[in-house]
């Protein structure tokens, strides 16, 4: 049977799930002694199927067809520099047999799998982050299966129908990623929730809670809607260039693109003036109320205009041939406005830049923690500064998993080969946002450890040690 095998009409999703997850546990226990060596050929093997230059140029035109989210040229980089780094990540460690060592403390641990995980994967990325996931997963020796959204379906199908033949080539089993056959429902992928050993899921927060109410051991993450602080120390002009490349790249598709710009009062000119030299359109009050009427209908964002190029997204809201021609478009809203009543203040999926006005830095800090709390609890903020002291304050006293310094936020909040985070398409947010990790998801969270344990000299402090401080300020 293949990864694309269709359902019966008379079968229920708990019987199309139990025999997924029946081949899936027999090809772990196919792979179950593989070496450390053979999991990393299987590894490389999954990265090959999207990286080969044909098919991340055929899966990012088919995902832009099949979802309209997001523009070719983006998800070959995505298909691409996503899968290259997370395999430099994953060739740089161990998870077969013993993983460390500490003779100090009597401590050897053991690397296992967790068993068959279940991702769930979005119509954002229908390519890039089932890959991403089985590398994760197969690099612990498990087996996946990939729960498509159905705007995705396709693209997804095709990810993994690459991903089968390239285990195929190097003798690995198959059935190590599998897919949800058509068509996906929320049925079918909740039957998956419930019978595999690991739930992660990247993409909608109903989603993500179906997840954690699914009696399944579950990572799932939070929203973004990154703000971005410029202080008076920042570049402008390289501040401007990066918020420009990673606003536009692949539509704002990404949960770590910038929705909102906070700048200080005293350059707030200046930043505006770069922004606009790299091709923001700043709109009119009247052409910003045509924006929100168009981006937001009945209460949702308007697929027609999500994710869409600049020219499309114009014409759609009635802009002028200036904003066709732009490479995305800020609106001009006062710091107070932020919350259910002022929707750009939330995330947006588009090529739409809030900017607020604040008077000084302190400001500054209190606007992107009010953004946050808003929506985007725990995701990340940046800041364009060449003040290190307020990079760090942001790190100290925001409620936020990351904090990136003059940086493109898309290529770098998910790791960078220019900075120390991990390659993932998947960001914990922390319990701020709910999420049982607040870290870039990795090949940690799909081992189980063993700790062999042996004694040691005894490491027992007198009662002097621990309580004298304490003795000698309040007494005994």
């Amino acid at each position: 049977m293949t990864a694309t095998a269709e359902k019966a009409a008379d079968t229920g999703p708990e019987q199309v799930i139990a025999g997924l997850m029946s081949r899936a546990r027999a090809a772990m226990a196919a792979f179950a002694d593989a070496d450390q060596a053979r999991v990393d050929e299987a590894v490389t093997a999954l990265a090959w199927s999207i990286y080969e230059p044909g098919r991340a140029e055929e899966l990012a035109r088919i995902a832009v067809e099949d979802t309209g989210l997001g523009n070719v040229k983006s998800k070959i980089i995505k298909n691409q520099r996503k899968t290259f780094g997370c395999l430099r990540d994953l060739m740089r460690v161990k998870t077969v047999g013993v993983i460390e060592e500490n003779k100090a403390k009597g401590l050897v641990k053991y690397a296992k799998p967790v068993g068959v995980v279940g991702a769930v994967s979005p119509s954002t990325n229908p390519a890039a982050t089932p890959v991403n996931k089985a590398m994760f997963a197969i690099k612990g020796r498990n087996a996946v299966i990939v729960a498509p959204s159905p705007a995705g379906l396709a693209t997804t199908t095709k990810t993994v129908d690459y991903m089968r033949a390239e285990l195929k080539k190097v003798g690995a089993p198959e059935d190590l990623v599998q897919v949800l056959p058509a068509p996906v429902d929320k049925a079918l992928t909740q039957a998956l929730m419930r019978a595999v050993d690991l739930v992660v899921i990247t993409g909608s927060q109903n989603n993500v809670r179906r997840g954690y109410s699914s009696g399944t051991p579950c990572i799932g993450v939070g929203a973004g809607n990154v703000p971005v602080i410029i202080d008076d120390t920042a570049d402008f002009k390289d501040a401007a260039e990066k918020i420009r490349m990673s606003k536009i790249f692949d539509n704002s598709t990404s949960c770590s693109s910038e929705n909102s710009v906070v700048i200080l009062d005293s350059v707030y000119d200046q930043a505006i003036a770069a922004l606009k030299s790299v091709g923001a359109y700043v709109c009119s009050a009247e052409e910003k109320a045509k924006v929100k009427d168009t981006l937001w209908q009945d209460g949702h964002l308007n697929r027609r205009v999500i994710a869409k190029d600049p020219d499309i997204f114009a014409k759609e809201a009635g802009l002028p041939d200036a904003a066709a021609k732009a490479d995305f478009f800020i609106v001009e809203e006062p710091a107070e406005n932020v919350g259910k009543e002022h929707p750009f203040s939330d995330e947006k999926l588009s090529l739409v830049l809030t900017v607020y006005r604040v008077p000084d830095f302190k400001a500054a800090k209190a606007q992107v923690q009010k953004i946050l709390d808003f929506v985007g609890m725990g995701h990340s903020v940046g800041i364009h500064t060449k003040t290190q002291e307020h990079a760090d304050e942001l790190a100290a006293d925001l409620k936020v998993v990351r904090v990136l310094v003059n940086q493109a936020h898309t290529f770098g909040n998910g790791g960078s080969f220019t900075n120390g985070l991990e390659f993932t398409l998947t960001m914990g947010c922390g319990t701020w946002a709910g999420n049982s990790i607040s870290e870039n998801l990795n090949y940690k969270h799909f081992i189980n450890i063993t700790h062999l344990v042996r004694e040691i000299p005894e490491d027992k402090p007198s009662e002097e040690e621990l309580f004298g401080a304490y003795w000698n300020k309040f007494g005994k």
